[in-house]
């Protein structure tokens, strides 16, 4: 079992929250409200997971800087007012950030029991 402090764990659960009001917004048709608390919520969570410092090192290293513009770009474009458009430019800044994490996190639902199983199927097994 992985061991979190607490802090992390309030992380965890900003993340989480983040997530939920990410997904509920777009859901409801991009709701600029619920987008906003969920961006906010989200980039907060990550920041009490893995720290402050490791966080800004995270987003602005020289090699990932088109992608945290896009990122944190498409975070102000949704805040101002426009959501749409801010959800495109942070859902291609979010795959430009963390495209070396995917396969990490693939490999973790493999373990998952029932989430395992299904990307184990033959057809799926090979596109993942």
């Amino acid at each position: 079992m992985i061991s979190l402090t607490d802090t992390q764990k309030i992380g965890m659960g900003l993340t989480g929250f983040g997530v939920f009001f990410l997904f509920f917004g777009m859901i409801l048709f991009f709701d600029k409200a619920l987008l906003a608390i969920g961006n906010v919520l989200f980039v907060a969570g990550l920041a009490f997971v893995i720290g402050l410092e490791r966080t800004f090192r995270f987003f602005f290293q020289r090699h990932k800087v088109k992608a945290t513009g896009f990122f944190l770009g498409g975070v102000f474009v949704v805040l101002i007012g426009w959501p749409l458009i801010g959800m495109i430019f942070e859902i291609y800044g979010f795959f430009l950030l963390f495209r070396g994490f995917f396969p990490v996190v693939v490999g973790f639902i493999r373990r998952v029991p029932v989430l395992g199983s299904l990307l184990n199927l033959p057809g799926i097994r090979s596109t993942t």
